[in-house]
């Protein structure tokens, strides 16, 4: 039997993971937020709130890139390239809704095969944001200004897979010999007996078969 070290396979897709991120893509330092409808936001994601709580109705759009940086995700799976969002704001008589999408990329390792994954995922928003926050699910609106960065982190972060597959039907690593099943086959038996079934085996031809 082949014994194989995981965690040593894994270490070494990641690093050759890293190298080949680092040869192509360019990484994001800094990004001035800047709305392509025009205006610039005071901080990132930061929304002057004053006119959508003046007059109910009032709609505002946001399509925006930010540095991964803003976010201070602290987990290693989220990738330093640019977050995409697109938000519509819409002042309603119990706050202002948030509606849109956040896209942003992610990486890890298949956990079947370990092989390295890099991809691009996409989230839904919808949130409302009140001055109080009678609903215990809505986010606060402080100094008369809406942070929607909070609510974008806490939607990527959810989203990224916890046990991702490179695709549904991975064979991943043969249990016995350890050849990835990807790409090669094996003689392995994949039928392997029961051990807790084994003391049974021996009572077989001891009783005559009832059968008729």
């Amino acid at each position: 039997m082949v014994v194989i070290d995981c965690q040593l396979v894994q270490n070494h897709r990641l690093l050759n993971l890293k190298n080949r991120l680092s040869n192509r893509m360019l990484r994001v330092s800094s990004i001035k937020t800047i709305c392509k409808t025009g205006f610039a936001l005071a901080k990132p994601l930061i929304v002057n709130a004053v006119e959508l709580l003046r007059r109910p109705g009032t709609t505002k759009d946001i399509d925006v890139s930010i540095s991964v940086d803003d976010f201070e995700f602290a987990d290693a799976r989220m990738v330093d390239v640019p977050v995409d969002i697109s938000v519509h704001l819409e002042s309603l008589s119990t706050g202002i809704h948030v509606a849109g999408t956040a896209s942003a990329t992610w990486s890890g390792v298949c956990r079947r095969c370990l092989a390295p994954l890099v991809e691009r995922m996409s989230v839904d928003l919808d949130e409302m944001y009140q001055k109080g926050t009678y609903d215990p699910d809505a986010y606060e609106i402080e100094n008369d200004q809406i942070n929607l960065l909070p609510m974008v982190r806490e939607g990527l972060l959810l989203a990224v897979p916890l046990s991702p597959l490179c695709r549904d039907d991975c064979p991943g690593f043969c249990p016995h010999c350890g050849a990835d099943l990807a790409d090669t086959r094996c003689n392995c038996e994949t039928s392997a007996p029961d051990p807790r079934w084994s003391a049974l085996e021996n009572l077989k031809g001891v009783f005559p078969d009832d059968a008729p």
